[in-house]
């Protein structure tokens, strides 16, 4: 019985036909980052979720960091979103945009010209390295250290962003992504973080940014239109764990929960690799965040039921499945058996490991 999983569910103002949300999953099909038809085919198919959360979103020509990563920060790429926005909504989806600067992960190569890459700090990575198309694995260049009007323009971006998503891209909301080693957490960890000013230091100076994100966002669009991600004791970038990290996640929840918005989406890559996230930060996330909880973490059916019967979480978030499982909420539904998905089509251009997963019940694609 999965009588929770598929149980419908408010998240602020947006009713939700059931718990199962498609986690946000980089696929690099947005042509000069521009949004397209082949994406809005994309989620479309998998309109099944209660929530989809889109792929990460810059809101800047300076966080394209990824080839072939959507932007919308310019009102033709919100047009292009769209399509994705009505494709979704025909089927009775859901559907936010994440927005998400890259910062320091990141290289020229996959941005457009007069582009910087930006970070709190010039830190330099021990051992990534990032595709560039046509030239494959490059070392990431040292990024330039942000200065106040650096940040500033970035809190207006953001807000930016979110207007643009919500009133022409035709979203229901977006998220923040302040995980995974990006510009957000590379400002709120001290290991990327080695600024001296307001911005750096404590807790306090270190989440500065992402209140300042977050409460711009907030007045834009309204904090029921608002969710934020984050992944602490992820390593994804080359991040990692540091003395403060449990107190610094609990003000950052603290903070969240202030403001108003609708959900906190928490990352567990321990099924990738990572250090699994203790169960005490879990518990204080949950009781210090007293909206929607989103978990994610390498789950299956049975244990996302069990987690929220257990009232760990309200939603449960599910990302590879989604990739070659466009049906994934009718195959938990079936207990039908999921497919595995192309890893190696993941980020290449075209529909091939991208729309012509099939269904359960054979479904046409335009």
């Amino acid at each position: 019985m999965k009588d929770q999983l598929f149980s419908p569910c408010e998240l602020g103002n947006t009713n939700l036909k059931n718990r199962v949300v498609m986690a946000p999953l980089t696929r690099s099909r947005a042509i000069d980052n521009i949004p397209n038809s082949l994406m809005a085919t994309y989620y479309g198919q998998r309109a099944g979720a209660g929530l989809i959360i889109t792929e990460g979103t810059s809101p800047s020509p300076n966080g394209l960091g990824y080839p072939r990563i959507p932007g919308c920060f310019t009102p033709e790429q919100a047009r292009g979103w769209k399509l994705t926005t009505d494709a979704v909504h025909e089927k009775g989806g859901r559907i936010f945009l994440q927005i998400m600067h890259t910062g320091r992960v990141s290289h020229p190569g996959n941005m457009p010209a007069g582009a910087e890459v930006l970070a709190p700090s010039a830190v330099p990575f021990a051992d990534l390295k990032m595709y560039v198309d046509g030239k494959g694995e490059l070392p990431i260049p040292l990024a330039r250290p942000m200065n106040v009007q650096d940040i500033v323009d970035v809190v207006e971006e953001y807000a930016a962003t979110a207007k643009l998503a919500v009133e022409i891209g035709g979203f229901d909301g977006v998220e923040i992504h302040a995980a995974n080693g990006y510009l957000l957490e590379q400002f709120i960890s001290p290991i990327t973080n080695k600024r001296d000013d307001q911005f750096g230091g404590s807790i306090e100076n270190r989440l500065r940014l992402v209140r300042n994100v977050m409460e711009a966002v907030v007045a834009a669009i309204g904090a029921d239109r608002v969710g934020m991600r984050v992944s602490p004791y992820g390593v994804l970038n080359e991040m990692g764990e540091y003395d403060s990290i449990e107190e610094t996640y609990q003000r950052l929840a603290a903070m969240a929960n202030d403001a108003g918005i609708a959900y906190l989406h928490t990352v567990d890559h321990v099924g990738m690799g990572a250090p699994a996230v203790p169960e005490s930060i879990k518990r204080s996330l949950r009781d210090t965040f007293n909206r929607t909880l989103i978990l994610s973490g390498n789950y299956d059916a049975i244990e996302a039921e069990n987690d929220l019967q257990a009232n760990k979480g309200d939603l449960v978030a599910f990302g590879r499945p989604f990739i070659s499982n466009p049906d994934l909420v009718e195959r938990f539904r079936q207990d039908a058996r999921l497919q595995l998905p192309k890893q190696d089509t993941f980020y290449t251009p075209g529909p091939v490991g991208y729309i012509d997963y099939p269904f359960l019940v054979k479904e046409s694609v335009s």
